[in-house]
């Protein structure tokens, strides 16, 4: 039975709400639904609301959720742009997401939509086009996709992939803690998505076992980038600019996030991550008791309880990668995603599991297979990768290194990483191309605008062999010489300074007369 209300509609009432609704176009459909309901039903199942809604349902021409709607009066808000909204996914502390098809691609969505009475509040939208922002700048099959960001008037949306499943809060909840190997693996695909996120200059900073979905093949998703932050922002975050000093979920909050948000670096969300590990293999969140103060405050001092109290057989290497994503200071955590992933991964294979690393952005599962065949047939592999025969799946000895995006606002001079593979390559293939290969010209690397680590221009400068081109050296750019002034001779530094004295004598003199 549906909620009606008060009053319960008539059949014909209801109909022509669904008829002005716009939700069956062509009406044809429904014409022909009704007509095989006059054929097939009795007088009195024909005459009853319910027995009607429900065949439409199971027609396909509506869903139970629109159901709900018409039967409270309503005809409107079904549609956003080019959107048709089916269902009502769930609602958070910012917004409401829901199920939606594209009108004539019929591809199913999902539309996170900003509430009307949040649209006057600056720092409400302006996260809501952060989270924009943020998922836009990012393509990884362990993330969630944005495809569109619009409004309607005043009503804000932003449109994602849609993915079947269930985030690992629910699974949990749902079915109790994980075991290590699904444990590990679900985290180490999240860490690589987070890896892709921080390379592009974004941390999430709200990093939590309710924000990583997983679909029904076992691929996690990263998503609500809602408290993202790109790490070149400085004193222009939202959380200075609304002293919103801190950000995030108090059970998986990393220490330094409590005392300034927009501080943190990545090392921020590998806390989050270990947190949401121990959640997975514990059930529960490291300090799920007291206030929220006295949580954020265990998580400053105090050391999260031993996993084996819950979980007796836990493996010891397992907990100490825990533990180490859980260190109090960054310094003594994992220094990157990739290494998180990295630690997992080897801990898995070590199992007899075979990992399935999505290592670029955009990765897919296709893709990595096509990455297999080529390895399998090079007796070395790709890039020192190693592909398991048979096994359908590629396990790196070392992560490949990411092209690095460019964060908002970067200026020309800022270049992206290049491996020393790519740089040996590049060189390699240039000598191999000229006729005389000392000839060779040996390229300065550009090093990226934040890393001070690289060798001096100068030193660089030096070590060049002599037959190498100094700057300005070219034939298409004349040589600048510098010429050094003539120093001034003695003698006329001593000619300045005797007539300097005889000035002072005179003018002595000349004093003492008056």
């Amino acid at each position: 039975m549906f909620n009606v209300g008060v009053t319960k509609l008539k059949v014909d009432e209801f109909l022509d709400l669904v008829r002005r609704s716009g939700l069956v176009d062509p009406i044809d459909p429904l014409e022909d639904v009704l007509a095989e309901i006059r054929r097939q039903a009795d007088e009195k199942s024909a005459a009853d609301t319910d027995f009607v809604a429900n065949r439409l349902i199971a027609a396909g021409l509506i869903t139970r959720w629109q159901c709900d709607k018409l039967m409270e009066g309503r005809h409107h808000g079904f549609f956003l742009g080019k959107y048709k909204l089916l269902s009502h996914l769930g609602t958070g502390g910012m917004s409401s997401v829901y199920l939606a098809e594209h009108t004539l691609m019929k591809r199913r969505v999902a539309i996170k939509v900003l509430p009307k009475n949040r649209v006057d509040d600056s720092s409400y939208l302006a996260r809501f086009h952060r989270e924009a922002q943020a998922a836009a700048a990012l393509d990884h099959r362990n993330i969630v996709r944005a495809y569109d960001v619009d409004n309607e008037k005043t009503t804000h949306y932003l449109v994602m992939e849609y993915v079947e499943g269930r985030d690992l809060q629910k699974i949990v909840h749902n079915d109790g803690p994980l075991d290590y190997v699904r444990a590990a693996e679900y985290i180490r695909q999240a860490a690589e998505g987070l890896s892709h996120a921080h390379q592009a200059g974004l941390i999430h900073r709200d990093v939590k076992p309710a924000n990583l979905l997983v679909d029904p093949s076992g691929v996690v998703k990263v998503l609500d980038l809602g408290l993202a932050r790109f790490d070149d922002e400085g004193k222009a975050s939202l959380t200075v600019i609304h002293d919103e000093n801190v950000l995030g979920t108090a059970d998986y909050l990393a220490p330094e996030q409590a005392v300034d948000s927009h501080g943190v670096d990545g090392r921020a969300d590998i806390y989050s991550l270990g947190c949401s590990l121990y959640f997975l293999l514990t059930g529960h969140p490291p300090f799920p008791d007291g206030t929220l103060g006295q949580r954020l405050m265990k998580h400053q001092k105090e050391p999260p309880p031993d996993i084996r109290k819950d979980r007796p057989d836990a493996p010891q290497d397992l907990l100490a990668i825990c533990l180490k994503m859980m260190a109090k200071r960054p310094p003594q955590r994992q220094q990157s995603m990739a290494e998180v992933a990295a630690a997992l991964g080897d801990w898995l294979t070590s199992r007899g599991q075979v990992v399935d690393s999505a290592s670029g952005p955009g990765a897919s599962a296709g893709r990595l297979a096509a990455v297999v065949a080529n390895a399998a047939r090079s007796p070395e592999g790709s890039g020192g990768s190693r592909a398991r025969s048979g096994s359908g799946a590629l396990r790196g000895s070392s992560p490949a290194p990411l092209r690095r995006a460019a964060p908002l606002g970067a200026t020309a001079q800022q270049a992206p990483e290049v491996s020393e593979q790519t740089i040996k390559a590049s060189q390699s293939s240039t000598i191999s191309n000229r006729s005389d290969a000392s000839k060779a010209k040996k390229l300065l690397v550009a090093q990226p605008l934040e890393d001070t680590s690289g060798t001096d221009f100068l030193e660089e400068l030096q070590q060049m062999p002599p037959s190498a081109p100094r700057l300005g050296a070219s034939q298409d750019m004349p040589v600048v010489r510098v010429h050094r002034k003539k120093q001034i001779p003695l003698w006329l530094w001593g000619a300045i300074f005797g007539g300097a004295i005889l000035a002072l004598v005179l003018l002595i003199l000349l004093v003492k007369s008056i």
